[in-house]
């Protein structure tokens, strides 16, 4: 016999314990004027009794027992509402995809070197017009794609709800707008450039994304936005034209990668990514050092130029008592001149050397993954480390440009724009 049948062969006395115990027979329950089973007409109440049990007094909320309400209580009366306004504030973040904004200030400021300017006032406000017109491009695209994104993206703000497709409209052309009239205060050369921009912006998310000219006008977009830095300063375009055709050639290699990153594709698009980016970091240094040689060219040729004007006035003569003097001192400052350029020239290449090596990096890491496995997801990282890559793009061009400053005010939004691209999507 098992010991489970020997407990159950045991006598009820064993079973039941004593009046303290925690089981009691079922005689005992019965008969207990206080038992734990009333009669069928006790055990149903009347409706009275049960709105009587349920007063306001018995069912008053913590605070009205004179308890303070437990944290749950808190949460449950006050977060619907916020979470609802946080969840709708995220749902315009990731329309917006507002982490890619950083990568907008350094095309004015790039824009502004390259064409000889420095940044001022009005770099401010093409910086601002470039900000609106960027973000209408933005909520623009996902108003396009929501059919598209609905099969392949449902999470998007769009498809998901979350936005309806008529605020997304709305915020276009508000923001395109806001753009436009920002541009008008910098002058009528900026507020031409800022329409042509707007003008492609709105012809690439609406007519041209899924033709074969869809990158061209993406490319073109982004020179137009280096332009209009130049042009807001004051700058000569002309000069501004091989920065904006490398930035835009850039541009043309990411937006060709990203035509696969739904659906993933081939290992062709990453490769030529790859191609380019090579291409435009060795053009950057190489550019910048013929540059250099003919700052130095120009640096020895005034030099020379001052010390024969020098010969020719015959300080010298005129002045003997000042000439083992002078000399010397014109002679260690000559002395100085040339070491000041050469060390100047020197930082620009160590600055612009660096800038490019961490595009190249920025970029082609990414890149090389997708070429490896051209799936959806290492595709979609190829991109977003492609726009990631156009902030040392700029610094480095703004540096190509004798620009050390904008460089490095323009290198120091990467590590932001890294830090909030991994809590926001930005493709």
């Amino acid at each position: 016999m098992s010991g489970g049948q020997a407990s159950q062969d045991a006598s009820p006395n064993g079973l039941h314990a004593s009046s303290n115990g925690l089981h009691v027979s079922p005689s005992e329950l019965r008969q207990s004027s206080d038992g734990l089973h009333a009669s069928p007409s006790e055990s149903h109440a009347s409706p009275a009794a049960v709105v009587e049990a349920g007063s306001p007094e018995q069912q008053a909320s913590p605070g009205a027992r004179g308890v303070s309400p437990t944290p749950q209580d808190a949460a449950s009366t006050t977060s619907p509402g916020s979470a609802r306004q946080g969840a709708n504030v995220h749902a315009w973040v990731e329309l917006l995809r507002l982490p890619a904004l950083f990568t907008v200030p350094g095309d004015a400021l790039a824009g502004a070197a390259a064409a000889g300017a420095r940044p001022n006032p009005r770099t401010l406000v093409a910086i601002a017009s470039s900000l609106c017109l960027y973000e209408a491009g933005m909520a623009l695209n996902d108003w396009a794609d929501r059919a598209e994104d609905a099969v392949d993206r449902p999470h998007r703000p769009l498809p998901s709800g979350r936005i309806s497709p008529t605020a997304a409209l709305a915020a276009a052309g508000g923001l395109t707008a806001a753009g436009m009239a920002l541009a008008s205060t910098a002058g009528r050369r900026p507020l031409a450039v800022a329409g042509a921009l707007a003008a492609t912006v709105w012809s690439y998310d609406l007519v041209l994304k899924r033709t074969p000219a869809g990158p061209v006008a993406m490319a073109a977009a982004r020179s137009l936005d280096l332009l209009l830095g130049g042009v807001a300063a004051n700058g000569d375009i002309r000069r501004a034209l091989p920065s904006a055709l490398a930035l835009g050639t850039h541009t043309l290699a990411v937006t060709t990668v990203s035509r696969h990153e739904t659906q993933g594709g081939s290992p062709w698009a990453p490769l030529s990514g790859l191609a380019t980016t090579a291409a435009l970091a060795w053009s950057i240094t190489r550019d910048g050092t013929e540059r250099d040689r003919r700052l130095g060219r120009d640096l020895h040729a005034g030099q020379d130029r001052h010390a024969g004007a020098a010969r020719h006035a015959g300080v010298a003569r005129k002045q003997p008592g000042r000439d083992r003097k002078s000399g010397p001192d014109w002679q260690s400052g000559g002395a100085r001149q040339p070491s000041r350029a050469a060390a100047t020239a020197a930082n620009l290449v160590s600055l612009r050397g660096a800038l490019a090596a961490v595009y190249a990096a920025t970029a082609a890491r990414p890149l090389f993954h997708a070429a490896l496995n051209p799936s959806p997801q290492l595709t979609q990282r190829a991109v977003g480390g492609g726009i990631r890559a156009m902030i040392p793009l700029q610094a480095a061009l703004a540096a190509r440009s004798g620009a050390p400053v904008t460089a490095l005010l323009t290198a120091a939004l990467a590590p932001a724009a890294r830090r909030f691209g991994r809590k926001v999507s930005m493709t």
